[in-house]
C-alpha cells in the first residue's frame, strides 16, 4: 500500500476526485463457467499491491488481468511480478469499466479505501479490500447498504490471520473450553524504529508519499498494525470490545509525522475479558517462543492454560504453543493445626507448564493410514516434544485467503473475513484512536452517534 515517491497530492484528488459517484453502466455480474479461473485486477500496485501479487503468481484459481496505480514505475514493476502482460492503467474507474474483470483486489492508501470501495461494488465486482477497510465512521452505513442490496457479489477484507490454521485451532480450543476461562489477551507489534519518512521537495508530496505518517490520510499504528490484533481478540471473545483506554504519544520520532509512535491500550469486552496492546518503536524484542521471534505476536490466557501465537510472515512460517495451566500451588500450614490455610503472601511452589506443540491434521495420526506414515508422524511428534521441530503451518494464510477470495467469488460464499468482521475492525481502531486523541475511556456505543456524523460522547467530569 506504500505509494511512491511521484505520488502528488493532484494524483491522488484525481483518483478519488469522482469517486462518490455511479459508474455509468456498470456492467452485470460476470459469471464465470466452474472450470475457469476468476479474473482480477488490482488496484494499488506500491509495497502492499506488489507483495499480494507476489503471492497470487502461485494461486491458480484466478488469472490477473489489469493493474492500476498512478505510478508508471509501479505498474511496470507488478507487470512483471505477476507475470500474465494485465492491462495497465493511471485511473481506477477505467479498470472498473472492463467487462473482462470479475473482481478487484484493492490495497490503496487507507483514506482511498472506500471510495474505491464503492465505485467497484457500484461497477458490478467482487471486491478484496486491504484492511482497515473504512477510514471515517461516516462511511460504515453506507458501505453496509452497498454490500447487502448485492447478495451477488461478494466482499472480503484482509485479515488473514481469519485463515490460518493455526488460528482456526485455537479458536476451537477457546470455545471448547480447553483454555478453560478466557479471561485475558495480550499483544504487540513492536518496531526499532518502524516507518522511516522519505523527505520529498515539498510538504504536499512528502505527505502523499509518506502517508501512513499523517494522520489526514491514515490511522496510525491502530489501523496499519493494531487492526489485525484487535480482530482476534474479537474472533476469541467472540464480541468487539465495550470500552478502550490507552496512552500514547509522539515522543520519539521527529521527522515531519504528525501520528503517534507508540501506544499502549487496554479493551475491555462484554465478558469482562481483556486485551492488553503494546505498539512501540524503539524496541523490536518479542518475549514470547523463548524471545526466538520479533515484533509481533499474541498470548491468550485462561484459567486452565494459555496459548503463544504468532502469524510470521513469508520466511517465519506460523506458529502455536499450547501451555497448561500448573497445579495449584500447595498451602502453607502453620504448625500444630491440622486444617491448610495460606499464611501471609501466597507461596507459590508448582513449576512452570512445558509449552506443547498444537497438532494440525498432518501431524495427527489416524487409524487408517499406512505403517510408514504412521512412523513419520510419530517421529515428528517426538521432536515436536523435545523442542528440536515445532509444528508449522504448510501454507501463508495470506495465500489461503486470497484463494479462498477466488472460491467464494465462485460459490458466492460468505467469506471469514466479511463485511461485519471489518466493520467491527474498522470501528475498533477508530474509537481506539478516539480513546489516544482525547486521552479518556470510550466506549463502544459511541460509534453510533459517529457514524450519523455527530461528535463522540463528551468526557465526563473528573470529581475534585
Amino acid at each position: 500500500m506504500e505509494q511512491s515517491n511521484n505520488l502528488s497530492r493532484r494524483d491522488a484528488v484525481k483518483v478519488a476526485g469522482a469517486a462518490t459517484a455511479a459508474i455509468a453502466g456498470a456492467p452485470a455480474i460476470l459469471k464465470a463457467a466452474p472450470g475457469d479461473k476468476l479474473r482480477y485486477g488490482v488496484i494499488g500496485t506500491g509495497s502492499r499491491g506488489d507483495y499480494l501479487l507476489k503471492h497470487l503468481h502461485s494461486i491458480d484459481n484466478g488469472q490477473c488481468t489489469a493493474l492500476c496505480d498512478v505510478s508508471q514505475e509501479h505498474l511496470d514493476r507488478s507487470a512483471k511480478t505477476i507475470g500474465t502482460n494485465p492491462a495497465k492503467f493511471k485511473d481506477y474507474r477505467e479498470l472498473l469499466s472492463k467487462n473482462d474483470i470479475d473482481a478487484v483486489i484493492i490495497a490503496v492508501p487507507l483514506f482511498l479505501h472506500f471510495p474505491v470501495t464503492k465505485d467497484a461494488l457500484l461497477a458490478g465486482k467482487h471486491v478484496f479490500c486491504e484492511k482497515s477497510l473504512v477510514f471515517k465512521a461516516t462511511e460504515m452505513a453506507e458501505l453496509r447498504t452497498l454490500v447487502e442490496a448485492r447478495p451477488k457479489q461478494v466482499l472480503q477484507v484482509g485479515l488473514q490471520r481469519r485463515y490460518s490454521e493455526f488460528y482456526q485451532a485455537v479458536k476451537n480450543m477457546v470455545d471448547k473450553g480447553i483454555l478453560g476461562n478466557v479471561t485475558h489477551m495480550y499483544s504487540q507489534w513492536n518496531r526499532n524504529p518502524g516507518w522511516k519518512m522519505k523527505p520529498m521537495p515539498n510538504l504536499a508530496d512528502q505527505k502523499m508519499a509518506n502517508w501512513r505518517l499523517y494522520r489526514e490520510f491514515s490511522g496510525g499504528l491502530a489501523a496499519e498494525l493494531a487492526s489485525h490484533q484487535v480482530d482476534v481478540a474479537e474472533w476469541m471473545f467472540g464480541a468487539p470490545p465495550e470500552s478502550i483506554v490507552g496512552v500514547g504519544g509522539h515522543d520519539y520520532q521527529f521527522d515531519g509525522r504528525d501520528i503517534m509512535d507508540n501506544i499502549q491500550m487496554i479493551y475491555k469486552y462484554p465478558k469482562k475479558q481483556k486485551l492488553i496492546s503494546m505498539y512501540i518503536s524503539t524496541s523490536s524484542h518479542l518475549p514470547l517462543f523463548n524471545a526466538t521471534r520479533t515484533e509481533f505476536g499474541e498470548l491468550i490466557m485462561g484459567t486452565e492454560g494459555a496459548v503463544q501465537i504468532t502469524v510470521g510472515d513469508d520466511t517465519h512460517p506460523v506458529l502455536a504453543t499450547w501451555y497448561r495451566e500448573p497445579s495449584p500451588p500447595p498451602t502453607v500450614t502453620k504448625a500444630g493445626e491440622k486444617k491448610a490455610y495460606v499464611a501471609g503472601a501466597t507461596m507459590v511452589a508448582a513449576g512452570a507448564a512445558k509449552g506443547v506443540p498444537i497438532l494440525l491434521d498432518r501431524d495427527k495420526v489416524g487409524p487408517n493410514e499406512a505403517f510408514v506414515d504412521k512412523e513419520m508422524k510419530f517421529a515428528r511428534q517426538w521432536l515436536y516434544s523435545k523442542g528440536v521441530m515445532m509444528p508449522e503451518e504448510p501454507r501463508n494464510p495470506v495465500d489461503i485467503e486470497l484463494e479462498s477470495f477466488f472460491k467464494d467469488c465462485k460459490t458466492l460464499s460468505k467469506p471469514k473475513a466479511n463485511l461485519e468482521v471489518g466493520l467491527a475492525d474498522s470501528a475498533t481502531v477508530i474509537l481506539t484512536n478516539l480513546a489516544l486523541d482525547e486521552d479518556r475511556k470510550v466506549m463502544w456505543s459511541e460509534i453510533d452517534q459517529l457514524q450519523k456524523g455527530g461528535a463522540a460522547a463528551a468526557p465526563k467530569a473528573k470529581k475534585a
